[in-house]
């Protein structure tokens, strides 16, 4: 504790910070500034606060290890189902963004393809312009292998005419061949460069195809693998649906078992009660006065889980828990709340190994005294034994899931709080 607390605090601090520790720990508001001031009402703040949740762990002892384990496996199921769920939500939405991604990249892809098939069949036009028009020059170029260029016709006709209007016509005529040659050899330069830039453009669409199906290629698969991931996640949500419903199923038949049991204690506890209000008719009374105080305290440790009526947190039934659960290690032992008689000791399925311990009359009135969940005896059945002695060692035999005693005081056969005679 002097790690935590240093050596000059006070013990008045020392408590109400472990008051304010063990309110948040529960979800308790924290006390006011004033209220510390009251330390009596702290101290009772912070052992109230303390038995509330050891009672809530006491009340979870009162159920058989069986259906503590069934439950624990459908808590599991549970966790599990809503974890695979969750994820198969976040797988879901990823493939929905993928599919929305590969939408839009078969777009982009059809949109380069279309620019592609274009730009193709533009330059299938441009080589058949060039085509024609290299066959055009062609023929001029026979021509005038045939007849002799342009130029050498003019002068033939200047040198072998007389008359100087034919000249003229047959010079301009030669002009006109020169012009139409002229013409059709740069209309050929500029469809070539046509087609050099439309050669150019194809490459480039096909290379903006290429990437645009490669990177397709990659989202579709990405895509492919999420779906896998999908599929797979469903068929574990389908498989842990079933595992949960089995789980659950497997749980009610437990606890419709456990019921019956309870049902056979009943009647078991009905045939004790009967023996021991046979044995007070034959017994003598002694007076004691207040009965507050008048019984030895069983073990030292404290209440786990009060007597009082409560629903059941695990069979869910309205009841009483007839006694008092004390936090006893294994092996504590377990003592005589009073002198008196040993008259029955035997197991339970649900309480473990018990002893009744008769008391006899006091005050007029018969009090019996239980030990349940024992792991071993220290007395058996007949024995007189006198207040304080050792009659057993506590233990989580029967309906437990940790070690400890379930102490029942019976007055007159009748369950009544233990803690109004201690």
């Amino acid at each position: 504790m002097s790690r935590i607390f240093p050596l000059r605090t006070s013990p008045w601090r020392r408590s109400a910070l472990v008051a304010a520790a063990t309110c948040l720990a529960v979800g308790l508001p924290l006390l006011s500034h004033a209220a510390f001031a009251d330390h009596g009402g702290l101290k009772h703040r912070q052992h109230k606060v303390h038995r509330s949740v050891q009672h809530a762990r006491g009340d979870l002892d009162e159920s058989s290890r069986a259906l503590t384990r069934a439950r624990q496996r459908l808590e599991v199921a549970r966790t599990r189902l809503a974890h695979a769920r969750s994820t198969l939500q976040a797988t879901r939405t990823r493939l929905a963004a993928a599919r929305v991604v590969d939408q839009r990249m078969q777009a982009r892809l059809d949109r380069a393809v279309r620019a592609l098939q274009q730009a193709q069949a533009e330059l299938e036009r441009s080589r058949t312009a060039v085509a024609d028009q290299r066959r055009q020059i062609g023929v001029l170029a026979a021509q005038s292998y045939e007849y002799g260029s342009p130029q050498l016709l003019g002068l033939v006709a200047m040198l072998g005419s007389g008359n100087p209007d034919d000249v003229t016509t047959q010079m301009n005529t030669v002009h006109a061949l020169a012009a139409r040659e002229k013409s059709n050899l740069d209309d050929l330069k500029a469809t070539e460069a046509a087609l050099a830039a439309q050669e150019v453009k194809v490459a480039a669409a096909k290379q903006d195809v290429a990437a645009q199906r490669a990177e397709a290629a990659r989202n579709l698969a990405k895509k492919r693998a999420i779906e896998e991931q999908a599929a797979r996640q469903r068929n574990q949500v389908v498989s842990l649906v079933a595992s949960r419903k089995h789980a659950r199923a497997k749980a009610a038949r437990i606890r419709a078992h456990d019921v019956r049991q309870l049902k056979r204690l009943q009647h078991q506890e009905a045939r004790i009660k009967r023996q021991i209000l046979a044995r007070a008719r034959h017994q003598h009374s002694r007076h004691v006065g207040d009965t507050g105080g008048m019984l030895f305290r069983p073990v030292p440790g404290y209440i786990t889980s009060p007597y009082g009526w409560r629903m059941h947190p695990i069979y869910h039934y309205w009841g009483l828990h007839d006694g008092d659960d004390f936090h006893a290690p294994c092996g504590t032992p377990e003592r005589a709340a009073d002198g008196g008689t040993v008259i029955s000791e035997y197991y339970s399925s649900v309480w473990g190994n018990r002893l009744y311990l008769d008391l006899g009359k006091i005050n007029g009135h018969n009090f019996t005294v239980i030990y349940n969940h024992i792991s071993r005896y220290a007395v058996g059945s007949g024995a007189h034994v006198r207040r304080g002695q050792t009659v057993a060692y506590a233990g989580t035999t029967g309906w437990s899931t940790g070690c400890h005693l379930h102490f029942t005081v019976m007055r007159d056969g009748v369950a009544v709080n233990p803690m109004n005679y201690m």
